[in-house]
């Protein structure tokens, strides 16, 4: 649908704006990045502006409309990005970054609701599996076109290419997308809203995607490591790393197709989506090469299934005037799995090395099959 297509882009637009830019700020001059800490603070400055603001953008969304917030979020990123074109100075990359992250957190979240209103029930599955293999292009090619473009104009023709990127996908959206109107919503307290975190139909697809996302950020951030220590090249490692985004977004279409067709359940494949990660930290935890490639398949397609099928549970189970309050805060147990994923096994590794931390990754990952033991399908 024609409709859809902005939605798709937007999705693409925030996953290639995180990865274009984090995959390249190491290559950055010293008056820019002076220390380690330094290059984590500003890693660290889009997801963290994500992780506070998503709930709250979501929250609004369903207050005035998704498209609305879909549209300013895409505007500020072009402002944010902008911002370093004209400015070209070290200290406005920081305010560049920051802004992306906020821009980020509006119009993330808010398309996330817009696919769930704009389609039925019986295909959220193929749907939300669409949105995730765009999603997922943009994290696989956010660090190679990045650095390609880096590599014609420096940082300045990067900020400017996501400029013109989010202005583009932004007009897009404003004459395809049509207008959802918020719907009357009755007063929710504090209470309500813990409620409804804490109630399983919630909880237990957002602690799947999470887990989904840390798997896909070990995966990522770790196995090129493995695999230097194995003594391969650059271009074997990145072979892996490729493989398992490339896996992750062609199993997302297939996998919500399957779930809106009856062919899978949400309980049978998430539990299968872990599985499949979590036998992929222990091939990762095994030596050579080809252990390594069978690793980031099998990671790629476990994170692949589980995503689709965790939002459309969500939606599903959410009432349309509260989507955009429950995608926020999806995405925000998505993020903590982002970051808390990666500490983990950085953390066991450094007290005894890092095949000791996939093994407990993956060991936390079986368990969570036994949180799908009551759920209904």
């Amino acid at each position: 649908m024609k409709k859809m297509w902005p939605l798709y882009a937007a999705g693409f637009t925030t996953a290639f704006g995180a990865h274009a830019i984090a995959a390249n700020l190491g290559g950055l001059s010293s008056d820019a990045v002076r220390s380690l800490m330094t290059l984590g603070i500003l890693l660290a400055l889009y997801d963290g502006a994500e992780v506070l603001l998503k709930p709250v953008f979501g929250t609004i969304s369903d207050r005035i409309g998704a498209r609305p917030v879909l549209l300013f979020g895409l505007i500020g990123f072009a402002v944010a990005s902008g911002t370093y074109v004209v400015a070209d100075r070290p200290g406005w990359l920081w305010v560049a970054r920051l802004g992306q992250g906020a821009a980020a957190s509006a119009f993330s979240p808010a398309a996330s609701a817009l696919v769930a209103r704009l389609n039925p029930s019986a295909k959220h599955g193929r749907a939300f599996g669409s949105y995730g293999f765009y999603k997922s292009l943009g994290y696989t090619a956010g660090p190679l076109l990045g650095g390609g473009i880096v590599w014609l104009g420096g940082f300045r023709l990067l900020f400017g290419v996501m400029t013109v990127l989010a202005l583009a996908v932004a007009a897009w959206a404003l004459a395809a997308v049509p207008v959802v109107p918020p719907l009357p919503r009755t007063r929710q307290t504090v209470v309500d809203l813990a409620r409804r975190i804490t109630d399983p139909a919630f909880l237990r697809p957002t602690a799947a995607l999470a887990a989904a996302t840390a798997a896909l950020s070990v995966g990522v951030g770790f196995l090129p490591v493995t695999g230097a220590s194995d003594g391969l090249g650059t271009i074997a490692t990145g072979a892996a790393v490729s493989l398992l985004a490339a896996t992750a977004a062609v199993v997302q279409p297939r996998a919500g197709r399957a779930l809106d067709a009856g062919k899978l359940t949400t309980r049978k494949g998430i539990a299968t989506g872990l599985a499949l990660a979590a036998a992929g930290f222990v091939c990762a935890a095994l030596p050579g090469v080809v252990f390594l490639l069978i690793a980031a398949a099998l990671i790629g397609a476990g994170t692949g299934v589980i995503t689709p099928l965790g939002f459309a549970a969500l939606a599903a189970s959410t009432p349309p005037e509260r989507m955009g309050q429950t995608m926020g805060t999806a995405e925000l147990g998505r993020e903590l799995g982002d970051a808390g994923g990666p500490l983990l096994v950085a953390a066991v590794a450094s007290i005894a090395v890092l095949d000791t931390g996939y093994v407990v990754l993956a060991v936390l990952l079986a368990l969570g099959l036994l949180t799908l033991r009551r759920a209904r399908s």
